[in-house]
């Protein structure tokens, strides 16, 4: 495993981190929670320390079934533990909620369905257009004086938007999507990271599993599966992805003796301004793939190669932005 500092503090995390949206159900069809405590352990296993929840992962349930892991496998010391705050919810629906009333509130529910005394990195999981950017800020800033958080940072945060947060106070983390499909990062969020020396939590590296190598055109989803809305998994926009993605696969056997699901994690560790890569698992044998993502880099020319695979295949591209929760006023007037 390769390792990182967070600079500003005296956490040190591992360059993959385990994402544990699916682990919560919600937007997954579904999670089995002795498969999904059996995935964090695997993931300690792996020398992974870094694991990142958020309330809203199954309205509370990854963050409990967290906290039932690290208690029933004495994990706590041993792991890096980074959650959210900002999203609140109505009868299933999320929306954005960062005043700071609303961020005081939350970190005392998150502390107790972790089952800690401590967060180490605290993310406002969206920007809330209502509240003032200053506003969130000096709230997490108090957390972190009060000893309740280790580490401030935001997610999904454009660089003005960090920008006004860091005149209150220093963003140790940001947390962007980010995958070969996805680059809107590089046009300013990663080169702010690198050039102010933020450490980046890379969300989404395998594109909701469309890097996976295991998608075909046939694939089914089930149940509140996100990817029934995703535009990317549908036709004919899907069929352009997973062209580009056979012919990565073939790229990286050819070249490397590995999958298309090395070459997409690698791609993105090794991508400046990148610091960690978020690998989300909720069974076990999802994290198999780890041992031949480490110890070996893509060349310039290997890139270039996968720049042109990605530009011939895929004329159609699209983003995240289907993700993006809505405002309350939105949700009021639904």
């Amino acid at each position: 495993m390769e390792f990182t500092k967070i600079a500003g503090t005296e956490l040190t995390v591992s360059r993959i981190g385990l994402g544990t949206w699916a682990i919560g159900g919600w937007m997954w069809g579904g999670s089995d929670e002795s498969d999904s405590i059996a995935a964090i352990c695997a993931a300690v296993d792996h020398d992974i320390n870094l694991i990142d929840t958020a309330p809203v992962y199954g309205f509370g349930r990854s963050e409990e079934i967290l906290g039932k892991a690290l208690a029933s496998h004495g994990l706590r010391n041993r792991v890096v533990i980074a959650t959210k705050v900002g999203l609140d919810w109505r009868d299933r629906q999320p929306y954005r909620h960062a005043s700071r009333r609303r961020i005081f509130a939350e970190v005392e529910a998150s502390l107790k369905r972790i089952g800690t005394d401590y967060i180490d990195i605290y993310q406002l999981h969206w920007p809330d257009p209502f509240i003032p950017v200053e506003e969130c800020a000096q709230a997490m800033l108090a957390l972190l004086k009060q000893g309740k958080i280790r580490a401030i940072g935001v997610s999904n945060f454009t660089r003005l938007q960090m920008r006004d947060f860091r005149r209150v106070t220093r963003i140790h983390t940001v947390q962007p999507p980010y995958n070969l499909f996805e680059r809107e990062s590089d046009q300013d969020v990663l080169p702010y990271c690198l050039w102010h020396g933020i450490t980046s939590l890379a969300y989404g590296p395998l594109c909701r599993g469309l890097l996976s190598g295991r998608m075909r055109s046939e694939t089914a989803f089930s149940g509140d599966d996100q990817r029934k809305i995703d535009p990317k998994f549908q036709q004919p926009r899907y069929g352009q992805y997973l062209r580009a993605v056979a012919e990565l696969d073939r790229f990286a056997r050819e070249n490397y003796g590995r999958r298309v699901i090395h070459l997409a994690l690698r791609w993105v560790l090794d991508q400046p301004g990148v610091s960690v890569a978020l690998w989300g698992a909720r069974r076990p044998s999802q994290l198999d793939p780890l041992g031949q993502v480490m110890g070996w880099t893509l060349g310039h020319d290997a890139m270039q190669e996968i720049d042109r695979i990605v530009r011939k295949n895929v004329t159609n591209p699209i983003g995240p932005e289907y993700m993006a929760p809505p405002v309350r006023a939105e949700i009021a007037a639904a």
